[in-house]
């Protein structure tokens, strides 16, 4: 269905080349010389472009099993405002680094009357079923949702770099299902802590997932059908907007637990796509990990957070900047006089 291309393999050796050629011992900055190559990959140029341009999309929605959080549903709908005044955590840690936030619903629910048109603009329905005991999507919004991501990746082009966030109280029990479902764990091994339940809590989250799993068997090999009984309007729009990134040749940051699940589906959608992600950070869910070993990816950092809306993402942008940086500014060992 799509054409992924592949990461600029010229520039690519050409930036392996120059870091070769560095004033530094072979390797010696490890995993900031990886970066840096593959950035230089992805914007096809030795250096990489400044990233000036970094932009955060929060893709909002809530869903039907949110009775099992810690908090209640109706704090979604409260977060989209608190983006909107700018004062939520990605907000704030955004501005540290100069990204821009946006926030789009796809599933909240609520009317949202009194929020500017475009943050429902590609609003899909309102809320999701509870998929221990039915569907979250109706036939056909899976696909719509996708779309509505591949567009809203359109309508961010130009940026250096993208990264995905999240909001929906319910996102972690929706994505250990739908991580397990596209590797084929039991539930047990994938299911968090989420919010912050406790025992109790938990042994409910995973006997719900359980549940989900055993529903939709047999019906998950095809992403968007599994979109369908597991996922979310939310989480198939993110999948949509990794894959349309790819498409563009844009790089991505991917946050936690959320993106990786929707990366997993978009891997599966479009295969190749996971070339141009990279993961900004190690979540505290057991599902992220089984997601980015699925996909190849290594997180950049690991500080424990578990806060989702793209804010661990937003942390490895100084750490994608310095890689940059090591290119266009270190000198090289042959002009040492």
């Amino acid at each position: 269905m799509f054409d992924v291309p592949v990461p600029d393999p010229a520039a690519r050796a050409a930036a392996l080349e120059r870091l070769d050629g560095l004033v530094k011992p072979l390797g010696a900055l490890g995993r900031l010389e990886e970066i840096a190559a593959w950035l230089a990959a992805a914007h096809g140029s030795v250096p990489p472009r400044p990233l000036d341009d970094v932009r955060v999309v929060v893709f909002a929605g809530d869903h039907g099993v949110s009775a099992l959080s810690a908090y209640p549903r109706e704090v979604t709908a409260a977060m989209v405002r608190v983006f909107l005044a700018g004062k939520s955590g990605v907000n704030v840690l955004a501005a540290q680094v100069g990204a821009k936030v946006r926030v789009a619903d796809l599933g909240v629910d609520w009317d949202g009357a009194d929020v500017p048109p475009e943050v429902t603009a590609h609003k899909i329905r309102r809320g999701s079923g509870s998929i221990d005991v039915e569907d979250a999507l109706a036939p056909g919004e899976a696909r719509a949702a996708f779309d509505a991501g591949r567009a809203i990746a359109r309508e961010e082009a130009g940026a250096d770099v993208l990264i995905p966030g999240d909001m929906g109280i319910g996102n972690t029990a929706m994505c250990a299902a739908l991580v397990a479902a596209s590797l084929g764990l039991p539930a047990a091994e994938v299911v968090g802590t989420g919010t912050g339940v406790d025992a109790a809590g938990l042994e409910r989250k995973t006997a719900a997932v359980s549940a989900a799993l055993t529903r939709a068997a047999g019906r998950t090999e095809d992403p968007f059908e599994r979109l369908t009984a597991l996922g979310s309007a939310c989480v198939a729009a993110t999948a949509g907007f990794l894959v349309e990134a790819a498409v563009s040749r844009t790089p991505v940051l991917l946050d936690g637990v959320f993106s990786g699940a929707a990366a997993l589906v978009a891997r599966d959608i479009a295969p190749g796509a996971e070339q141009w992600w990279l993961a900004g950070h190690r979540s505290t869910e057991p599902s992220q990990a089984f997601a980015l070993k699925a996909l190849g990816l290594e997180p950049i950092l690991d500080f424990g957070l578990r806060l989702g809306e793209g804010s661990g993402a937003v942390q490895a942008v100084p750490t994608l900047r310095a890689a940059r940086a090591i290119l266009a500014d270190m000198g090289l060992l042959a002009d040492l006089t």
